[in-house]
């Protein structure tokens, strides 16, 4: 993750400042890396147990809402329209939020509005033993959806363009077109792809043996990711906030 200064810049140049700076940037990536399989994770525990939809991915949920139309099944568009505006909301009040300055400390707040979307979500989630439907169904998806926007719209507007933890459909194509070209594929491109991977089947794992338990894994990673964006070792010597990874 990168973000604007938040304080004065500090002497560089000597071999501490370079090691710290290449600790920023680790830092950055292992935070990057975090929140993607958070993403993972919350688009299988929505895929599997919140109608069939996705809550970060939102160009499959408009393919979805067509289909439904052509499959005439309400269900269907009903759980994509309610993905969409979940995710719509929560992307306006993550741009809202960041906007201004001292946006390292915006950031934080966006990402605290995350947690305290998926800290819902969990405490809901467990009352129905894992098992939502109905009503709480769909409440609980369009608060995920929401937690999702939250975080896409966080890192469009803090990172540079073309990054993110939520939608890699750009990343995998950048990762096919430069390994067709000759050229060095990014190691942290390919460590976003992967965690993707991961959370979705950690996502489904933990919904088909431990489904009371599933969205402890999102929640964690992004309380995680909060907590450690609170400390010393989170800023460069400019003060942005976890510069963007090499």
């Amino acid at each position: 993750m990168a973000d604007v200064t938040e304080g004065a810049p500090a002497p560089g140049g000597r071999p501490g400042g370079r090691r710290r700076g290449r600790a920023h940037r680790v830092g950055g990536l292992t935070a990057a890396v975090a929140l993607t399989v958070a993403t993972g994770a919350m688009d299988a525990i929505s895929f599997l147990a919140l109608g069939g939809v996705f809550t970060s991915v939102m160009t499959a949920n408009l393919s979805l809402l067509g289909l439904s139309t052509g499959a005439h099944d309400p269900h269907l568009a009903r759980d994509a329209a309610v993905a969409l505006c979940g995710y719509v909301t929560g992307a306006l009040m993550s741009g809202r939020i960041v906007r201004g300055r001292r946006t390292a400390r915006r950031a934080r707040w966006a990402l605290a509005v995350e947690l305290l979307a998926l800290g819902v979500l969990w405490v809901v989630w467990d009352t129905a033993g894992g098992h939502p439907a109905g009503g709480r169904q769909l409440g609980l998806l369009a608060v995920a959806a929401l937690a999702m926007g939250g975080q896409s719209g966080l890192v469009r507007a803090v990172c540079p363009p073309g990054f993110s933890t939520t939608y890699l459909t750009g990343v995998l194509t950048g990762v096919l077109v430069e390994a067709a070209r000759g050229r060095r594929v990014r190691w942290a491109d390919l460590s976003l792809l992967a965690a993707l991977v991961a959370g979705a089947a950690c996502g489904g794992l933990l919904i088909a043996h431990a489904a009371r338990a599933a969205p402890a894994l999102p929640t964690g990673l992004v309380a995680l990711v909060l907590l450690a964006s609170l400390t010393p070792l989170a800023r460069d010597r400019t003060g942005r906030l976890w510069p963007p990874p090499p």
